[in-house]
């Protein structure tokens, strides 16, 4: 089984944050893929990182999403 890599290509912003896990929007790069907007929560304690759960966008995907957001009155 080949082993599991990525890189995180861009910080975008942090959503919010709780202890060590904070949830993020990044630009990530899986197995040498070209980037991908990921939102995620990570966990970072004493020097690890772990990927939690999380939605990895295309960028047709992360437009979609941008457009239903900003058609959102409320927001």
């Amino acid at each position: 089984m080949a082993e599991f890599k990525y890189e995180i290509a861009e910080h975008v912003a942090v959503l919010s944050q709780s202890g060590s896990v904070s949830k993020e929007l990044n630009l990530v790069s899986y197995s040498g893929a070209a980037p991908k907007y990921d939102i995620r929560s990570w966990k970072r304690d004493g020097g690890e990182e772990k990927l939690l759960k999380g939605i990895t966008l295309d960028k047709e995907e992360a437009r979609a999403l941008r457009d239903a957001l900003n058609a959102r009155p409320e927001l």
